[in-house]
């Protein structure tokens, strides 16, 4: 059993940050899940754009509000919370932080917590992360 506290992941730096987000690395690679699991925070007023292209993601929102666009459709939904989308089709999307975000995230495969985004929005595949 992997049993976590927030504040305690947040005070090992088991956590990455990049333009106005934060993401807390609940659960990586090494745990042997299969997926990840991440509390993820994005500031007011940000915008991000991201593709991932080697993963699946599923995120849910506890607090705030925002929008999700899909770059292939150009439809614009909500968020809230409650709200969940899932990135089922690697889709490209650009989030948008009304109020702060946050947000629980679902990565397969898991990320290792090395990861940076590159030009194109996306993480590397999983076996190219030293």
């Amino acid at each position: 059993m992997i049993v976590r506290d927030f504040d305690d992941v947040v005070k090992n730096g088991n956590s990455v940050s990049d333009a106005n987000w934060t993401s807390v690395r609940m659960l990586l690679a090494d745990d042997g899940m299969g997926f990840s699991f991440h509390i993820t925070f994005l500031e007011a007023g940000s915008e991000h754009t991201f593709e991932y292209k080697n993963h699946f993601e599923s995120v849910y929102c506890i607090q705030g509000k925002g929008s999700i666009t899909d770059l292939k459709t150009g439809e614009t939904h909500p968020i809230k919370p409650g709200t969940m989308y899932a990135l089922n089709e690697h889709d490209r999307h650009t989030l948008r932080a009304e109020e702060e975000l946050v947000m629980a995230c679902v990565f397969n495969p898991p990320v290792t917590g090395r990861e940076v985004h590159q030009e194109d929005g996306s993480y590397a595949a999983p076996e190219d992360v030293a």
